[in-house]
């Protein structure tokens, strides 16, 4: 987080001169009085000057944006963003001309630049939000691709009355699967592995 201490004869006076260091306005900021100062005798003898220590405040939907965007540009795939809030969590939708070189194959671009927006905007910060990104409906596709693979590779795991592993995939795809067949009494799904290996276990009953 971006701050500085700063002085002035009062602590609007030193709230200015930090506002102008920083340059950015009083809005955005958090304002910390460490001493309110003291006018001295006469206006001069003894005199006490205001401390302050002003933090610019901030913005994780701006700073996800702001992230995604910079590395697509770099990528030579620019995109425009839009953002929703739910809580903690932040949903971005991508759109661009080359958007499937940000998506990658099966997704693997795209998950990685939403671990790296996450990590970016839960940086220096006390409250940890979850990033969602998006493109073209991609995870929806994915959802109902993988729910049609839980279902399908149940079937096997029942057919051949042995484990079935599954690819390693990210934490939130992990979790569509145990969702998929949660219903299903005749098989049992874990977790095993360590990340970025870890993988689902469809097993039979």
């Amino acid at each position: 987080m971006k701050q500085l201490t700063a002085t002035g004869t009062t602590v609007e006076e030193a709230v200015q001169s930090a506002l102008e260091q920083l340059q950015t306005s009083k809005d955005q900021v958090n304002v910390e009085v460490i001493d309110e100062g003291k006018k001295g005798f006469f206006g001069v003898f003894g005199t006490k000057p205001a401390i302050v220590k002003v933090a610019i405040q901030k913005d994780p939907v701006q700073d996800a944006e702001s992230f995604i965007l910079e590395v697509a540009e770099q990528m030579g795939a620019p995109v425009q963003v839009k953002s929703e809030t739910s809580g903690r969590d932040i949903f971005i939708e991508m759109t661009g001309e080359k958007i499937a070189m940000l998506i990658g194959k099966r997704g693997q671009t795209l998950n990685s630049l939403q671990y790296l927006a996450q990590l970016a905007v839960n940086r220096e910060t006390d409250q940890y939000y979850t990033i969602v990104l998006d493109a073209e409906n991609y995870r929806a596709r994915r959802k109902e691709t993988l729910e049609n693979l839980a279902h399908r590779l149940a079937d096997k795991a029942l057919r051949i009355g042995e484990d079935v592993k599954l690819e390693p995939m990210p934490s939130y795809e992990r979790k569509i699967i145990h969702a998929a067949l949660q219903d299903n009494d005749k098989v049992e799904t874990d977790s095993a592995g360590n990340e970025p290996k870890r993988h689902i276990v469809i097993r039979p009953v």
